[in-house]
């Protein structure tokens, strides 16, 4: 018996047959239904997203109460109003509000008393009072070159370094006062007692102009127009020049003129500039 068997081309060939027809079966399907595919997997798509949309879901933040915030946190960077007691420093009033960063500034020329001027300023004082005018004593004795300006702290330094450049060519020189005088000041909260310079006014002068450039160039306040340089020994509140004047200083002037010594006389060294600005003290040195 004979079988016939085909041959392995054949084989081949037979099966590429099927899996073309298979094919374009699987095509034809896609042309007839390809809009209702596309339909299906587009919702599928959607379903997917959704899916997703659903697993990433934030939840809505629980809402709770605020604690209130502690009196000592909230009145931690609150600036204090500053109130200015006079009471605490002899009565004397500010010439200007106080405010955080502002320094209160002078340039002037510092005297050491020795025990002389000392006793002699007790005297005068105690003679003052019998008068029925108090006088409170001066605690720091200076030769004022500026009146009191404001600088901000970062203009301290600059305008220290401008004043000494200035002043690098000045020489020092000998003052002498003998003569009192009554002076106020501009506000007319204080009334002074002073010895007026008399020898060395014109060299005091000359250092006010090369303060007042300084002053310029900072845009603040120069020295007054014609000064009257003095020494000031004591003070007191309020505007008691005419007083003072009449019925204190001819008998203060004797007292000065009839000093068991000698007429009195002051002498002040000018030979070094200091510049306060708030509590800091700078120094300047003349030649």
């Amino acid at each position: 018996m004979l079988v016939s068997y085909s041959s392995s081309s054949e084989d081949e060939s037979d099966c590429f047959t099927a899996q073309r027809k298979r094919s374009n079966n699987i095509t034809c399907q896609d042309d007839d239904d390809g809009a209702r595919f596309c339909k299906r997997t587009k919702l599928e798509a959607v379903n997917s997203d959704k899916g997703n949309d659903q697993n990433n879901e934030v939840l809505p933040e629980r809402k709770h109460g605020r604690l209130p915030m502690p009196d000592t946190v909230l009145h931690m960077f609150r600036e204090e109003q500053w109130v200015d007691d006079s009471a605490k420093h002899g009565g004397r009033v500010r010439s200007f509000q106080h405010e955080r960063g502002n320094w209160a500034t002078y340039v002037f020329l510092p005297y050491t008393p020795d025990e002389v001027f000392l006793e002699l300023l007790d005297e005068v004082t105690a003679l003052a009072g019998s008068l029925d005018m108090t006088l409170t004593r001066t605690e720091e004795f200076h030769i004022s070159l500026s009146q009191t300006v404001v600088l901000r702290h970062h203009w301290i330094q600059p305008f220290v370094e401008s004043l000494k450049s200035s002043l690098a060519h000045i020489q020092g020189f000998p003052c002498l006062a003998s003569r009192l005088n009554v002076y106020s000041n501009s506000e007319k909260t204080r009334t002074f007692l002073g010895l007026e310079i008399s020898t060395g006014h014109a060299q005091l002068t000359q250092l006010t102009k090369v303060i007042d450039r300084t002053m310029e160039e900072f845009r603040l306040s120069t020295f007054y127009q014609d000064p009257s340089f003095h020494v000031s020994l004591g003070w007191c509140v309020g505007d008691c020049a005419d007083q003072l004047r009449s019925t204190c200083l001819p008998q203060l002037q004797n007292l000065l003129d009839n000093h068991e010594e000698g007429p009195f006389q002051l002498r002040v060294p000018c030979q070094e500039l200091r510049c306060k600005t708030g509590n800091k003290v700078f120094s300047i040195h003349l030649h």
